[in-house]
């Protein structure tokens, strides 16, 4: 078929996309059974183009109702949408409310008030961590209430009474109060009011009849994985529900990075799982599931901030996600609405979003993901080792080169703060916090096993126990071996700390890494301040270098200035820098916190638009792109590599024509054509976080001609 005719095809089946989606209203609930879907409903289109909206929320964590671009909230992990178009959004973390944002764009509190566990009419209740979300036929709203380890009920007039579970963690069937759950986080209902619930920590699905009497459906006494009857199947650490047409149950099963599907009778079968060495694209911890009227699956992920959706026949398509502007920050739940787009809450951007067919216009950067001044842990100068407000020795810092351990030099950019101890030596938390995470905790048992805390993560630990093994607080450290007997240590969502408790013990690293902000959205963790951290060391230079874009070195001088052919299409700029910190071991080498760049003249007077330094290079923030794109090789040239990985000298070569900053990449390369033919003088600006500048060897003298 000739290009014309597939430009033709594809430009009349975006026009139909538009038309399907164009003619629905935008807030109607999704028909939760086959006697409530309308006759004529279009097909679900497939692998169609989007873009994110903004629907409600500032990026900033707090409790403010009103105008929903200004509200806050704290951690709008759940949503569901009435008949009347009202989203509820269930707002864990420090709030403990339901919120509903109305189609009018007004959010406003409707049950709950301030943590713990109790019945009552809207804020006289009250809820610890509530989490999913689902609507009865009846408007009935259903809560998997986590830190009370309850389901809970909500009338249409706002009245609270709890449907199942003591209050406290456990597992059994029963009725009512009896019955026992363990930090459920997914819920969701069928056309005959029966509730199921995705029993997280227990590793099973659950199910309520009308009657109050809860049952298990399927699952077992260890996390694991397997297919077959409900007695039999195994789930690891199940967050998400969604039930079709059909009365089938689709789990998102996160921990075994899978969909899984239940029959009524319990039966399990896997739609589409990946395992740890699967491709980048692959299915990475999925948070949440919906199902559209014919079958169509939209699924969260928890680790890449990803939308997909997968076809009934299972093929993945990546909806939103795939481009740094549209990573979310933890996309915890899903709506379908009506005409067929979608609403997802972004739980640690503070946000809900809506994903509908692209119109060309570009997502404000600002509109997605955390507020760039959403304010900080209160720290008040810790360091996550005794003494918490002594000295320690910072070891590495953010934005520098990273390898893979297999010789890939530049295969990652260091995305936060490593402080130096004793193998075995406690982890101290630096700030109270609140578990918000599904799953907080990875990789038992290796080097790069880690903890999140409410934003913070403390990797390179032995979670939650002794160099010995034994465990640290039993209460909030839960110990597990899974099916196949490859133990784990799991904390709950909901899970409080507070500054100073111990969290683990360091590994063989010997250092505990601080990265500050949920991955993709991570912060400079110098920006919390270090008691009795002192630099004052100026940064220094080693070279200065020009590369043409066959990366060949410029070389030829006359009477001491770089020559530099004036024709020449385009030229990196490369500076080798390095940073120490007073009191640090005199062989340790740092990179450095921001770089850039000045054309000045003979005279050294800077030329028009190099009035100030362009800084290029600035590790404010990690960029969006920091494995799968290319960000390393972005920053760093050919050469760069720390001698932690086997390297005889840590080297850090910042491409200084390129742009790192702001979360941002970009590829450039400085144009000699730029400037007349003449004598200049390339002057860099290198500078660590505290603000020292290096001053020799800053300057390279250059002839263009």
């Amino acid at each position: 078929m000739k290009r014309q005719h597939w430009l033709l095809i594809c430009l009349a089946s975006a026009s139909i996309l538009a038309a399907v989606f164009a003619l629905k209203p935008l807030l109607t609930r999704i028909p939760t059974a086959p006697m409530d879907a309308p006759k004529h409903t279009p097909h679900t289109p497939i692998a169609w183009a989007t873009e994110l909206s903004l629907i409600a929320g500032n990026g900033k964590s707090g409790l403010q109702n009103g105008a929903a671009l200004s509200a806050q909230f704290a951690d709008p992990y759940g949503i569901a949408l009435s008949d009347d178009g009202t989203l509820f959004v269930s707002d864990a973390g420090e709030n403990n409310v339901i919120r509903t944002i109305s189609k009018a764009g007004v959010v406003s509190t409707f049950a709950g008030s301030t943590e713990g566990f109790s019945d009552g009419l809207g804020i006289a209740a009250r809820f610890h961590t509530p989490s999913g979300l689902a609507i009865d036929l009846a408007g009935n709203i259903y809560v998997a209430d986590t830190g009370n380890h309850a389901i809970r009920k909500i009338s249409r007039g706002g009245l609270v009474t709890t449907l199942a579970g003591s209050g406290t963690p456990g597992y059994r069937d029963g009725i009512g109060a009896i019955a026992q759950f363990n930090g459920p986080i997914g819920v969701a209902v069928d056309h005959l009011g029966r509730v199921f619930v995705a029993d997280s920590y227990n590793d099973r699905v659950r199910v309520i009849q009308q009657n109050g009497e809860v049952s298990t459906l399927a699952g077992g006494d260890k996390p694991g994985f397997a297919d077959g009857p409900g007695a039999i199947a195994r789930f690891e650490t199940p967050t998400g529900l969604a039930i079709d047409q059909t009365g089938t149950l689709w789990v998102a099963d996160t921990g075994n990075n899978a969909i899984r599907k239940v029959q009524q009778d319990g039966s399990v079968t896997t739609l589409i799982r990946s395992d740890r060495f699967a491709t980048p694209d692959a299915l990475r911890r999925p948070l949440s599931v919906v199902v559209t009227h014919d079958g169509v699956l939209y699924v969260s992920e928890m680790a890449r901030g990803r939308v997909l959706q997968i076809s009934a026949e299972g093929s993945v398509h990546v909806l939103t996600g795939a481009l740094p502007n549209q990573r979310l920050a933890l996309p915890t739940a899903l709506a379908v609405l009506k005409d067929g787009t979608l609403m997802v809450s972004d739980a640690a951007s503070f946000r809900v979003h809506r994903i509908s067919p692209a119109t060309g216009q570009a997502q404000l950067a600002s509109d997605v993901g955390p507020a760039s001044d959403s304010p900080l842990p209160q720290t008040k100068q810790r360091w996550p080792l005794a003494a918490q407000l002594g000295w320690h020795e910072v070891v590495g810092t953010m934005g520098e080169v990273r390898g893979d351990g297999e010789g890939v030099t530049r295969h990652h950019l260091h995305n936060g703060l490593d402080v130096r101890g004793d193998v075995g030596q406690l982890v101290l938390a630096i700030a109270d916090a609140k578990v918000s995470n599904p799953i907080s905790t990875w990789a038992y048992g290796s080097l790069n096993e880690g903890l999140e805390l409410d934003g913070i993560a403390y990797v390179h630990q032995r979670v939650g126990r002794r160099a010995n093994g034994k465990q640290l607080d039993p209460a909030r450290f839960h110990a597990q071996t899974r099916e196949n007997g490859n133990p784990l240590i799991r904390v709950r969502r909901g899970t409080r700390f507070a500054a100073g408790d111990r969290l683990g013990t360091l590994n063989g690293f010997a250092h505990v890494h601080l990265r500050l902000g949920v991955s993709g959205y991570e912060r400079n963790p110098m920006v919390l301040g270090f008691k009795n951290f002192i630099d004052q060391r100026a940064p220094k230079i080693e070279r200065i270098q020009l590369f043409d874009e066959a990366g060949a070195l410029l070389n030829v001088k006359q009477n001491g200035r770089l020559l530099i052919p004036k024709d020449h299409p385009g030229l990196q700029i490369v500076v080798e820098a390095w940073d120490q910190v007073d009191n640090n071991l005199a062989r340790r080498r740092l990179g450095l916190y921001a770089l850039g760049y000045q054309w000045l003249d003979a005279q050294n007077n800077p030329l028009q638009g190099y009035e100030k330094p362009r800084m290029n290079i600035e590790f404010d923030r990690m960029p969006l792109n920091n494995v799968d794109d290319h960000a390393t090789e972005i920053a760093y040239a050919h050469g760069s590599a720390i001698a932690a990985h086997g390297n005889p000298i840590t080297r850090f070569r910042y491409v200084l024509s390129n742009q790192v900053a702001n979360g941002q990449t970009a590829i450039s390369f400085w144009q000699p054509s730029a400037q007349a033919p003449g004598d200049y003088v390339l002057r860099i600006t290198a500078q660590d976080y505290s603000g020292n500048v290096a001053l020799k060897g800053r300057d390279l003298r250059v002839r263009i001609r």
